[in-house]
């Protein structure tokens, strides 16, 4: 396990967190300082690839057998979320994890604990990374990195794999939801493609939610309180207001599995103003629609009680469930579980309860489910690592290029014994 641990170390000792406030591209320059080092490793190996001005790194193994097999891609995202300090990670390495809880940051009383994440229960006698309680750790998705790094050098070292045109991409600014806004989809030249940025081993998605951002602008009206009777309009308690007429159990803390929700992600709020900022969220675009409608209907509402400008409000749609892009092309699911159980791994077909690279991807013509990478916990402090679940993730690759380079000489999956949630 030793090289990738190295790689994947390697690579979350560069900051790379991106900026949902910047308008440039990639959001930060500091995303550039992985993706060349990344661009010289792949040279290393004698694999041809190139980084644009976006932050777009694409790079192509050529096929080394005859035959028209299918060119297909494995992509990953450099950047790390900027809800949790990337900077000056340290990380601690726990081999031959006997459970309990573990200990992060003993001056700080941070601890990993089992009883809160019991999912460490699954990882006994195995190897874990985890951060030292202050910052993220970055496996989201520098792990999904390192896996197609190691299957991309294992596969130049052993000619002796039969494989077809294998494309690799390495995007910035996925955490801030602008991954692919510039991605050449021509110039990477794959039919279909996987993401490696899933979490626990065997996750597979090729479903997402619809997605959408909403922002309201409230306008209050201002007077001093001791005079205010009839006439103050206050905006922050307009706010409070807005938010109480939202179903109470359609929020993130309440929901799971394919239920939607409306998440208040900020607010800013005085007398006079107030601004509020929500994301939208539903695997069914029907309802999606209908949220969408709600919170409009809402502040239309809220205009009528309290004067026609009141409430100015803008929802933007981000990205939409790719699961009606991928169906039509379900073979690439069907190889991605029968490389999964080649390796020895418990495939677990679910609903991604967010967004991927490749939800835009699949609407911009290469269909792109996800693939797990490994990681727990993500964005925060008590993220961690199962070493040989990237692993996995690495040897799942290697067997989705030769399971392409057989054509369909493979035996297709019953998706639906395979899946109970589907």
């Amino acid at each position: 396990m030793e090289p990738i641990i190295e790689r994947f170390l390697r690579y979350i000792a560069i900051d790379t967190q991106s900026d949902e406030n910047s308008t440039t591209q990639p959001s930060t320059t500091k995303q550039f300082d992985l993706q060349r080092i990344l661009l010289c490793e792949l040279t290393e190996m004698g694999i041809t690839a190139t980084l644009d001005q976006y932050g777009y790194l694409m790079a192509s193994i050529p096929a080394n057998t005859e035959g028209d097999i299918t060119p297909i891609g494995f992509i990953a995202h450099v950047d790390t979320s900027p809800d949790c300090s990337g900077k000056n990670i340290n990380p601690q390495i726990i081999t031959n994890y006997t459970g309990g809880d573990i200990i992060l940051n003993k001056e700080r009383n941070i601890v990993l604990s089992e009883k809160m994440f019991p999912e460490l229960r699954n990882y006994l006698n195995q190897t874990l990374i985890t951060t030292d309680g202050t910052t993220l750790l970055g496996a989201d998705d520098k792990a999904g990195v390192a896996a197609i790094m190691h299957a991309a050098n294992h596969i130049m070292k052993h000619p002796e794999i039969k494989h077809g045109e294998i494309k690799i991409a390495f995007t910035p600014d996925e955490e801030v939801g602008r991954g692919v806004e510039h991605f050449d989809v021509a110039k990477f030249g794959a039919r279909y493609a996987y993401t490696i940025d899933g979490g626990e081993i065997g996750e597979l998605e090729y479903e997402n939610f619809n997605a959408a951002t909403a922002t309201l602008l409230i306008h209050g009206t201002n007077i001093h309180p001791g005079y205010a009777k009839n006439k103050m309009i206050n905006a922050a308690r307009i706010a409070m207001e807005i938010d109480s007429m939202l179903p109470k159990y359609e929020r993130p803390e309440s929901t799971d599995g394919y239920d939607g929700f409306y998440h208040l992600t900020g607010m800013t709020a005085t007398v006079e103003e107030a601004s509020m900022h929500y994301i939208i969220r539903d695997h069914d675009h029907d309802k999606f629609l209908v949220r969408k409608n709600n919170l409009t209907s809402i502040a239309e509402s809220i205009n009528d009680k309290y004067g026609p400008s009141t409430v100015e409000i803008t929802i933007t749609d981000s990205y939409y469930n790719m699961r009606k892009m991928v169906e039509p092309h379900i073979h690439i699911v069907e190889k991605a579980i029968q490389a999964m159980k080649d390796c020895n791994v418990t495939p677990l077909v679910r609903p991604i309860r967010g967004g991927t690279d490749g939800a835009s991807l699949s609407f911009k013509g290469i269909p792109c489910p996800n693939i797990f990478a490994g990681g727990h916990n993500f964005h925060g402090r008590y993220e961690y690592l199962p070493v040989q679940s990237m692993m996995k993730a690495a040897d799942v690759i290697v067997r989705i290029i030769t399971l392409f380079a057989q054509g369909d000489k493979y035996q297709p999956i019953d998706i639906q014994q395979t899946n109970t949630h589907i």
